[in-house]
């Protein structure tokens, strides 16, 4: 073993990259011996100089200058966990110029601007990892990207957003709203004061973008990615959900269909006794399915200091490794070859096929199942359950529940422009996909 260090210029010295210096400290005799050569931090870039921070710095260089890491003469590996778009992609794009690998854990950096990253790296002769953008520690890009290697990808499904895990939990545990359970995640720290990008499903569009294009060998394209939050979730369908044997979760789901695809984000109903329907508070699981290996279920923390340190030294190892000359190049950054990364179309919302959960709230009132169950006919949907609940005392409506058959969205939403049109619908339909998640 060489005494020679591979040595580090960090961006970023918050949550994870205070984390990732612990772990790199903490686990160093272990982590040389696993490369074959010492890693050492040489300097790292801040926003303040005086912070307090939950790292000991006083081995390395602080700059309050960005610049100054990635055109570090004795940097070799730049590692990016600043966050944010702008900023973060110049820096990382003149670390590639000035022939630095690169590790990141920017998801939103990745999906909206890895193509651009990617390509500048090949180039360069660089690599770019980015393990720890999707579910902190769990390591699904490497398990995608390189264990399931020899498969096709049939899906990829997802809990990939630990604070609206969270909501979902407390409100069907707890029977709290989705207004009140908020308030605490932000009081906890799990969710921004603008927590628009967990709730309604950008953060988790970010993550299903990367993931989707690991598997299927297609571009990083976010703004295909259909999306919808739980902000509007009602905690009534929560209980009824639970009634009828199904849990909700914010689902990311990538599907090959024919030679399109399905990029989709939104609540989704998945029956209790799936292994992901289970996964609760702030953890995060992806389900992938393989046509040689069949259903693998990857979970563990998808934040977190140490837990997102601990996929960010993984990188940082992988990369140490070949710099040492104890292994060969990393594999492809979008683990096909560049050449045959190919665009398919994805398929709008209108077009996706699922089951539908639909609650109705109607006038008590004769004849009105048989106008909606005529309906339902008339356009060939098939419904698997309806569930009446009894009216409230003194009420005079009641909420009506239908289960269907997987099937075309468009005829569900002209099935709802149908039913909205009935002199005794009271109110907008609810419309939740169902996903059962079998093989």
């Amino acid at each position: 073993m060489s005494d020679l260090p591979i040595k580090l210029g960090l961006l970023g010295l918050g949550t994870v990259g205070g984390g990732t210096v612990n772990v790199l400290r903490r686990n160093a005799d272990e982590i040389a011996r696993r490369v074959g050569r010492p890693i050492e931090i040489k300097i790292a870039s801040v926003r303040e100089l005086s912070a307090p921070r939950i790292c000991d710095c006083s081995e390395f260089e602080l700059t309050d200058q960005p610049k100054q890491v990635v055109a570090h003469p004795d940097v070799d590996i730049v590692v990016e966990l600043m966050g944010g778009e702008g900023l973060a992609r110049e820096l990382v794009l003149a670390a590639v110029h000035n022939g630095k690998h690169v590790v990141t854990a920017n998801k939103a950096l990745v999906a909206l601007h890895g193509n651009e990253i990617f390509a500048a790296a090949q180039n360069a002769g660089v690599s770019v990892l980015f393990e720890a953008a999707v579910a902190g520690g769990i390591n699904i890009i490497k398990s995608i990207r390189e264990g399931m290697a020899g498969n096709q990808i049939e899906l990829v499904a997802g809990i990939i957003n630990g604070t609206g895990n969270f909501i979902l939990t407390e409100m069907r545990d707890k029977g709290r709203t989705f207004e009140d359970v908020l308030a605490e995640a932000q009081a906890l720290g799990y969710a921004e004061a603008d927590p628009t990008f967990d709730v309604e499903g950008i953060d988790a569009a970010h993550k299903l973008t990367i993931l989707a294009s690991i598997a299927f060998g297609v571009p990083l394209e976010f703004d295909k990615v259909y999306t919808e939050g739980i902000s509007e979730l009602e905690l009534v369908d929560v209980g009824y959900a639970g009634d009828l044997g199904y849990r909700i979760k914010h689902l990311g789901i990538a599907r090959p269909v024919a030679d399109e695809l399905e990029l989709r984000v939104h609540p989704t109903l998945i029956p209790e006794k799936r292994l992901i329907a289970n996964v609760d508070g702030v953890m995060n699981a992806v389900l992938v399915r393989g046509d040689a290996v069949g259903n693998t279920l990857h979970y563990g923390a998808g934040a977190g200091a140490e837990p997102t340190a601990s996929a960010v030294v993984a990188d940082i190892v992988d990369l140490s490794r070949a710099l040492a000359g104890n292994s060969a190049a990393p594999v492809p950054h979008l683990a096909f070859q560049a050449d045959a990364i190919r665009a398919r179309r994805v398929r709008t919302s209108e077009e996706f096929t699922s089951a539908y959960y639909l609650r109705i709230d109607v006038n008590d009132v004769p004849g009105v199942m048989s106008e909606l169950t005529t309906i339902f006919a008339d356009l060939g949907v098939s419904i698997v359950a309806i569930t009446q609940k009894e009216p409230a005392r003194g009420q005079h409506h009641v909420s009506v529940i239908f289960i269907t058959q997987r099937t075309n969205e468009a005829l569900i939403s002209k099935a709802i422009n149908q039913i909205e049109d009935m002199q005794d619908v009271l109110k907008s339909v609810t419309r939740l996909r169902v996903e059962h998640l079998d093989s």
